[in-house]
C-alpha cells in the first residue's frame, strides 16, 4: 500500500480527535490472532434494519451481509440461490415454487417458507407503512392488501409445507429473480418481530440473522461490527472473521486512517483524486444511482412545468462531474442511469439523450419568466433546499445554489441535515425543494420509473402526469418485453419533458482499498457490496 502521500497536520488533528471521540478503530485487528478482520468506514449508521420497511441505502448494504432472501446477488450481479435450493416455474411465469434449503436462523432455529409468507405480508400490511410495499405489487392480492381493498389472506405467497413456498404473479415479468435479491423479500421471524414490538431491529440482540453475518456490535452514531455467522448455510465460503465500520463523514478523516493503516477501505472524493490518479490503491465502484432536484409541487410555483424547467436549465451538470466530483461520475441526460438495461440492452443507448449537460441561462432565464407569468407572480421567494451534511454533497449543494442565484436572480437556502433528519423530512413532505439520489434495486428502468408514479411513496414532490401513469404501470404487467420497452422509453420522455424531477448526474465513485483485501463485490443495482467473498491476506 502506498504510504508517500501526506496529510496536513490540522487533518491528522482532525483525525486523532475522531479517533479519540469514537473509540476508533481496532489498531490490532487482524494482527496477530490469526483472525481475519475488514476494517471499513461508513459515512452514517444505518437509519433502519427491519427488512419490511427501511429504505436506505446504508441499512440495504448491511441487510444483505447479515440476512439472505430467497436469491442474493452473485460475483457478476446476476441472481443466484440463496435459501432457495431449486425452483419450478409454470409454462406461463406467473407460479414459482421455491424449495428451501436447509438452513437455520442466528439462534438455530430453521429457515421456513412461512418466514417469507409473514414477512412479505407484513410489508404489505397498510399498518406497516412499508414505503417499498409496491416492490410486491407483483404477486396477485398484493396491491389490493396493501391499499386497503383486499385481505391478507389472499395475496398469493403461500407456505405450502415448511420448506415449499408457491408465488403466483399478476402478470410474467421479466426481473423477478432480481427483485427477489432485494431487502422487501427478505424472510422475518414472527416471534423475534412481536417479542420486540416497535423496538424490532434497533439493537444487535433484537433480531436474528441468517446471512453470512451476524450484527454483533452497534455503538450508535459511532461504529458497528459484523462478525461471521456459524450458523450461515454456506459459511465455509465466508472467510471474514469479523468486519467492523466506523462512521467517518469526512473524506480527508477517512483517507488520512487509510493512509495510518486504521482502514482498508475509504472513500476517495474531488480532493485528493489527482494525487492518487494512476495508483493501485484506487479502485472504480460501479453504481446506477441518479441524483437529481426534486420539487414539491405544494408550491403553486413549482407546480409549473416551466419554472422546473428554468431551474433545471440553469445547471451546468459538467461542472459538477469535471470539477467538482472528478470520480467518473456523467452528466444525467435522462433519469435511468447508464448501467441500467431493457432487454439485454443498455436503456439509456434506446432512450437516447434528453437532456443537456450544459446550462443554458438565457433560456432558463425566459421560462422562468414565462413560468412566473402562468403563475401569476412577479418572481420567486427564497427557495430552501434540503441538501446532504458530507463534504461532497456540500460542494455540489453550495454550486447549485450559486448557479441558480446567478442565472436566475433568485436567492437560494440551503438546509443541510443529517441523513436520517433528511429522509424524514422528505418523507413527511417538509420541504421545498430537495437534493436527492435514487439508487436502483434491481436491473430494469422500472426500478427508476415507478418511483414517479402519481401518490408513489418516493415520489415526494407529488409530480403527476396521467399518460405517464399508463404506460409505466401497463409495463408492470405486458408479456410483450419489446412493447414494454418502448413504452418506457416514452414514459421518460414525458417525465423529462415536464421536468417532473431534474436529473443531474449519473454517479460513480472511487474507493482507496489496501491491496491485502481481496473480493469484495461492489454491486450497480440492489446493495452496494457483498462481503460473503471477501479475505484480508495479510
Amino acid at each position: 500500500m502506498n504510504k508517500k502521500f501526506q496529510l496536513s497536520l490540522a487533518i491528522l488533528l482532525v483525525a486523532s480527535l475522531f479517533l479519540s471521540a469514537c473509540g476508533g478503530v481496532d489498531q490490532d485487528a487482524g494482527s496477530g490472532d490469526g483472525k481475519q478482520v475488514l476494517r471499513l468506514m461508513q459515512t452514517d449508521e444505518p437509519p433502519g434494519l427491519d427488512s419490511a420497511t427501511t429504505t436506505d441505502a446504508i441499512s440495504n448494504e448491511l441487510l444483505n451481509n447479515v440476512m439472505e432472501g430467497l436469491y442474493r446477488l452473485d460475483k457478476d450481479n446476476h441472481p443466484t440461490e440463496g435459501m432457495a435450493e431449486d425452483v419450478k416455474i409454470s409454462k406461463d411465469k406467473k407460479t414459482y415454487t421455491f424449495t428451501l434449503r436447509d438452513a437455520e436462523w442466528s439462534d438455530g432455529e430453521p429457515v421456513t417458507a412461512e418466514n417469507f409468507e409473514y414477512a412479505w405480508k407484513r410489508a404489505l400490511d397498510p399498518k406497516s407503512k412499508s414505503e417499498y410495499a409496491f416492490l410486491l405489487y407483483h404477486i396477485e392480492g398484493a396491491e389490493a392488501y396493501n391499499t386497503g381493498d383486499g385481505k391478507a389472506k389472499d395475496v398469493a405467497v403461500k407456505a405450502l409445507d415448511e420448506k415449499t413456498l408457491e408465488v403466483k404473479l399478476e402478470a410474467p415479468i421479466p426481473y423477478f429473480e432480481s427483485l427477489l435479491t432485494f431487502t422487501t423479500y427478505y424472510p422475518q421471524r414472527q416471534d423475534i418481530v412481536e417479542e420486540h414490538g416497535n423496538k424490532y431491529a434497533t439493537e444487535t440482540n433484537k433480531m436474528v440473522y441468517n446471512g453470512p453475518f451476524v450484527l454483533s456490535e452497534w455503538q450508535h452514531a459511532k461504529s458497528y461490527k459484523l462478525a461471521k455467522n456459524e450458523k450461515y448455510w454456506d459459511k465455509d465460503t465466508v472467510k471474514l472473521d469479523e468486519i467492523t465500520f466506523d462512521i467517518v463523514k469526512d473524506v480527508a478523516t477517512g483517507v488520512n486512517l487509510f493512509e495510518s493503516d486504521k482502514l482498508d477501505v475509504a472513500n476517495l472524493s474531488d480532493d485528493f483524486v489527482d494525487k492518487y490518479a494512476g495508483k493501485d490503491e484506487v479502485v472504480p465502484v460501479p453504481e446506477a444511482s441518479t441524483f437529481y432536484l426534486q420539487f414539491n409541487q405544494d408550491e403553486e410555483y413549482f407546480a409549473n412545468a416551466n419554472i422546473r424547467k428554468a431551474l433545471s436549465m440553469a445547471i451546468d451538470r459538467e461542472t459538477i462531474t469535471d470539477k467538482l466530483r472528478k470520480d467518473g461520475s456523467q452528466p444525467a441526460t435522462g433519469f435511468v442511469p447508464t448501467p441500467i438495461d431493457v432487454n439485454e440492452k443498455p436503456f439509456r443507448e434506446v432512450s437516447g439523450e434528453l437532456i443537456s449537460p450544459k446550462a443554458d441561462p438565457k433560456e432558463a432565464k425566459k421560462l422562468l419568466e414565462k413560468g412566473l407569468k402562468e403563475v401569476g407572480m412577479d418572481k420567486l421567494p427564497t427557495i430552501e433546499i434540503l441538501g446532504y451534511d458530507t463534504a461532497i454533497a456540500k460542494k455540489e449543494q453550495e454550486y447549485i445554489k450559486e448557479a441558480l442565484e446567478s442565472a436566475l436572480g433568485i436567492k437560494v437556502k440551503l438546509q443541510v441535515l443529517p441523513f436520517a433528519q433528511k429522509l424524514d423530512r422528505e418523507s413527511n413532505g417538509d420541504f421545498q425543494a430537495s437534493f436527492a439520489g435514487w439508487g436502483a434495486d434491481y436491473n430494469d428502468p422500472m426500478t427508476y420509473l415507478d418511483v414517479m408514479l402519481t401518490g408513489g411513496s418516493y415520489n415526494r414532490g407529488g409530480w403527476s402526469n396521467e399518460d405517464y401513469d399508463k404506460l409505466v404501470k401497463k409495463s408492470m404487467t405486458n408479456p410483450d418485453f419489446e412493447k414494454r420497452a418502448d413504452d418506457l422509453v416514452e414514459a421518460e420522455k414525458i417525465l423529462i419533458d415536464e421536468m417532473g424531477v431534474a436529473p443531474l448526474y449519473f454517479r460513480s465513485r472511487l474507493n482507496l482499498q489496501n491491496d491485502t483485501v481481496k473480493d469484495i463485490y461492489r454491486h450497480p443495482f440492489g446493495a452496494d457490496r457483498s462481503f460473503k467473498w471477501a479475505s484480508v491476506e495479510k
